[in-house]
């Protein structure tokens, strides 16, 4: 049975809520994160995480493997939502084109949040980055990339770009596939949290919190080993086929 919209009233308790939880995370970062280990703000983000989308009533499902710590995580990309789905079940640092560092607010929430910001076109800052993320994984965390590099509605894949996966593969870590769909409250696919095309963030917030209630489903793929001799386009595309049987296959929710 499909439930009506969320009414202006309940719309606008929702931004405020989302707001107050904004100043929070702030607070966070600004007055625990200078006392507390890396281990501390993990837990953190991923309590965090999780109340955000509690908060857009965006109710989270796992399904099928394990997310292994030490894995570069590969993931199509959907919504910003996305980041905070990840960091609810696996909290992982991510790689972020450099402009989102300038961002007001966000960019530097993301900058004390583990985000690794690639300046496209810039080999020399590509290998500080290589490196950077290789240390991560050397330390036991997940680092999580989107290689298709831009956003789709979540009814398809676009092409992934093969050279995100070349610090797991130098460092030796496995990579391990995510497929991200959104559905509704029955159990099909919603284009809702959807960022792409001309769409700006705040179009897509308003039609999040217009929702009654939506899903966030992330199917886990086995890790895929990165020392079988299998170059970083047969990986890619290895990663991208575990994704798209999820993202094109049966779009309704099983029922418990």
């Amino acid at each position: 049975m499909s439930r009506s919209p969320r009414s202006p009233l309940g719309r606008g308790w929702r931004l405020f809520r989302l707001g107050l939880h904004l100043l929070q995370g702030l607070a966070t970062v600004t007055l625990i994160y200078p006392f507390t280990d890396r281990a501390t703000h993990k837990k953190l983000r991923q309590r965090w995480s999780a109340g955000m989308l509690r908060i857009l009533d965006v109710r989270l499902e796992l399904h099928g493997d394990t997310i292994r710590a030490d894995c570069m995580l590969v993931a199509n990309h959907v919504s910003w939502l996305d980041i905070f789905a990840i960091n609810a079940v696996a909290p992982a640092a991510f790689v972020s084109k450099s402009e989102v560092r300038e961002w007001p607010l966000i960019g530097w929430l993301a900058a004390r949040n583990d985000t690794v910001f690639l300046r496209r076109g810039s080999r020399g800052h590509a290998k500080i980055i290589n490196a950077e993320i290789a240390s991560l994984l050397d330390a036991g965390h997940n680092v999580a990339i989107f290689p298709e590099g831009t956003t789709t509605d979540g009814s398809h894949l676009l092409h992934f770009h093969a050279a995100l996966l070349q610090p797991a593969i130098a460092a030796g870590h496995p990579i391990q596939p995510l497929a991200l769909r959104y559905l509704d409250l029955a159990g099909d696919y919603s284009r809702a949290p959807a960022y792409d095309g001309d769409i700006s963030l705040g179009q897509c917030l308003s039609a999040i919190i217009r929702e009654p209630g939506l899903i966030a489903r992330i199917d886990v793929d086995p890790p895929l080993p990165t020392d079988n001799g299998l170059g970083r386009r047969e990986l890619a595309q290895a990663a991208r086929e575990a994704i798209l049987t999820h993202v094109t296959g049966p779009s309704r929710h099983p029922q418990s």
